[in-house]
C-alpha cells in the first residue's frame, strides 16, 4: 500500500498542470499551497478538502474517525444538491474521546461504528476519513476498512487525508486518489455505450448541473458519472467505462482526469458551463471527443443544431437586460474556473470587468482572462478587504460578485453584492443559468434599497432635528406637513420622580 507521504509527493508533481510544469524540480516537489499555520482553519485543511470532493456522493455513509469537533466543523460544507438519496446529509463520527486515545480503543471503535452504520442504514458504501488525531496516534484505518469490508460484505473505503497533511486543495487530490485506489473500476456495467462521458469537478451547487444534463440527454449523451455532484457509488465505481471526460474544476481533479486517461484511455478536456459561449464550446468538445472514440459523426451536426437553438432562445431572453446592464462595472472576487468563465459570460452581455481575482486559477485560465480584459492590472491573486472597500466606496464598480466571506465589505460600502460561490441560492450553469445570473445581477443593481441606504438619515437635518426624508416626489406635500407638525409639537418634560 502506498504511504501517505508518497501520495502527497505524487499529487504535487502533476504533469497535467501548466503552472506546475513551469517550476523547477525543487519547487515542483514543494507543491502549490503555502504551508499551513498551526491552528488556523481559514481556507480549510486536507481533511476538509477530501470531504468537499467526496461528500456529494449521495448514497454513501461518510464516517469521520475523529473527535466530534472535526465532523461538526466540516458537515455539509458545500451547497450540493441530490436528486434522490439523503444519506450523505447524515453526520457520522466515531466521536473519539481522550480515554479512547489513551486506552488505544480507536480502531475497535471504528470497526463497531461501521457495523452499526451497515445494520441501521444499509448504505451502498462507507467512506472512512482519517483526521489529525487518528493519524497522530497511528490508527490503521486501511486495515480496519479491509477487515470490515470482508466481514460485512460492504465496500468500505479509507480516505487517508488528515488535516495536518496540507491544504484543502491537497485534500481534493488525496480524495481523488482514494477513488482511484478503491472505487473506480470495481464495478463493470452491463450497459456501457459509445456516448458515455464523465464530468469531473462538477459539484451540482444549487442543482445547477440539472440545467445542463437535459442538453446532454437531448444529444443522446449519457453521464456515466458526475464526480462528485449528485453521484451514486455504483456510477463512480463504473466510471472507467466512459468514453470521454470533461473537467470543470481543474485545480481539484485534474490529477484524477489524467490518471483515468492513462489507465483506461479516457481523453478529457477542461471546460466550463458558465456563459453562453462556454456552454456551447463544452458541448462541441464533448461531441468531438466521442467521435474520436468511435461515436457516429452525426452527433456533431445534432450538437450544432441544438447549440443554435439554445443560443437563440438565451440571447432573446437576455436582450431585455442589455439596456439596463450595458456598461455596468463588475468587481469579481472569486477563484478557480469562475475567474475566467464568469468574466467571459459578463463581457458577452456588455458589462465591464474592473477587477477579478485569479486565485486558484491555472496558467491557462489566467491567459484567457488577460485576453478578455482591457488592462492586465485588472487581475489580482488576492485583495485585502480594505482594497475591495476602496474600489466599491470610490464608485469604481457598480456591483461585486464574490463569496459570503466578503459580502460585508460590499454592505459596508453600501453597494450591491451577489453570491456566486458555493453558498449561492440560484443555479448559474448552462444557457438558462446564464439568464438567471443576469437576472439576479439586474435585481441586485437596481434594487431601490441601495438608493435609500446611501441617503443621509433624517435625524441629521437642520430643522428641529428633521430633514427632508428620501421618498417619492408625489409625497412631498405629506412630508412637509409632517415636518411642520413636528416643528410645532410642544415639548413635554417628565421628571425622574414622575417616571418612578
Amino acid at each position: 500500500m502506498t504511504s501517505l507521504s508518497a501520495k502527497i509527493q505524487d499529487v504535487f508533481d502533476e504533469p497535467a498542470c501548466d503552472k506546475n510544469r513551469g517550476k523547477d524540480v525543487r519547487a515542483r516537489k514543494e507543491g502549490c499551497a503555502r504551508p499551513l499555520t498551526p491552528g488556523a482553519a481559514a481556507g480549510g485543511c486536507a481533511f476538509d478538502g477530501a470531504k468537499i470532493v467526496l461528500q456529494p456522493i449521495t448514497d454513501v455513509a461518510h464516517l469521520v474517525h475523529a473527535p466530534l469537533a472535526c465532523e461538526g466543523n466540516s458537515w455539509d460544507n458545500r451547497g450540493a444538491a441530490s436528486s434522490g438519496p439523503t444519506l450523505w446529509r447524515t453526520s457520522f463520527t466515531t466521536d473519539l474521546t481522550e480515554l479512547d486515545v489513551v486506552m488505544g480503543r480507536g480502531e475497535r471503535k471504528l470497526f463497531k461504528a461501521i457495523r452499526e452504520i451497515k445494520e441501521a442504514y444499509a448504505p451502498a458504501a462507507v467512506f472512512v476519513y482519517s483526521t489529525c488525531v487518528t493519524a497522530l496516534i497511528g490508527d490503521d484505518i486501511e486495515a480496519v476498512c479491509k477487515r470490515a469490508a470482508e466481514k460485512f460484505g460492504l465496500a468500505v473505503v479509507p480516505v487517508n487525508a488528515p488535516g495536518l497533511a496540507g491544504s484543502k486543495n491537497l485534500g481534493n487530490k488525496l480524495a481523488a486518489e482514494a477513488l482511484l485506489d478503491h472505487v473506480i473500476g470495481t464495478v463493470e456495467p452491463d450497459d456501457a455505450g459509445p456516448y458515455d462521458i464523465n464530468v469531473l469537478g462538477e459539484f451540482n451547487l444549487s442543482g445547477e448541473f440539472w440545467l445542463v444534463k437535459p442538453l446532454l440527454d437531448r444529444l443522446g449523451i449519457r453521464v456515466r458519472a458526475c464526480i462528485p455532484g449528485d453521484a451514486r457509488y455504483r456510477d463512480v465505481a463504473s466510471a472507467h467505462s466512459a468514453r470521454a471526460a470533461m473537467v470543470v474544476c481543474s485545480t481539484a481533479l485534474i490529477t484524477l482526469a489524467r490518471k483515468m486517461d492513462e489507465r483506461w484511455d479516457i481523453p478529457f478536456f477542461e471546460g466550463s458551463f458558465y456563459g453562453i459561449s462556454d456552454t456551447s464550446e463544452a458541448l462541441r468538445n464533448i461531441a468531438e471527443l466521442l467521435v474520436r472514440k468511435g461515436a457516429d459523426p452525426e452527433i456533431l451536426d445534432r450538437t450544432e443544431r441544438l447549440i443554435a437553438q439554445q443560443e437563440a432562445i438565451a440571447w432573446k431572453k437576455l436582450e431585455a437586460y442589455r439596456p439596463r446592464l450595458q456598461g455596468k462595472r463588475v468587481l469579481l472576487n472569486t477563484g478557480g474556473v469562475k475567474s475566467w468563465s464568469l468574466v467571459h459570460a459578463l463581457v458577452e452581455i456588455g458589462m465591464e470587468i474592473v477587477g477579478t481575482s485569479v486565485k486558484k486559477s491555472t496558467l491557462e485560465d489566467k491567459v484567457r482572462i488577460k485576453q478578455m480584459l482591457k488592462d492586465d492590472n485588472d487581475t489580482f491573486e488576492q485583495m485585502s478587504a480594505r482594497d475591495l472597500y476602496a474600489i466599491l466606496s470610490g464608485g469604481k464598480a457598480d456591483i461585486m460578485l464574490s463569496g459570503g466571506r466578503t459580502q460585508f465589505v460590499a454592505l459596508k460600502a453600501k453597494m450591491p453584492w451577489l453570491d456566486i460561490n458555493q453558498e449561492r441560492q440560484h443555479p448559474y450553469a448552462g444557457y438558462d443559468g446564464m439568464v438567471e445570473l443576469v437576472r439576479q445581477i439586474d435585481l441586485a443593481i437596481h434594487n431601490p434599497i441601495w438608493r435609500q441606504v446611501r441617503e443621509r438619515p433624517p435625524w441629521d437635518g437642520p430643522i428641529h432635528g428633521y430633514d427632508a426624508l428620501p421618498g417619492p416626489s408625489d409625497d412631498a406635500e405629506n412630508l412637509h406637513a409632517v415636518q411642520e407638525t413636528a416643528g410645532k409639537a410642544p415639548t413635554i418634560c417628565v421628571s425622574a420622580e414622575e417616571i418612578r
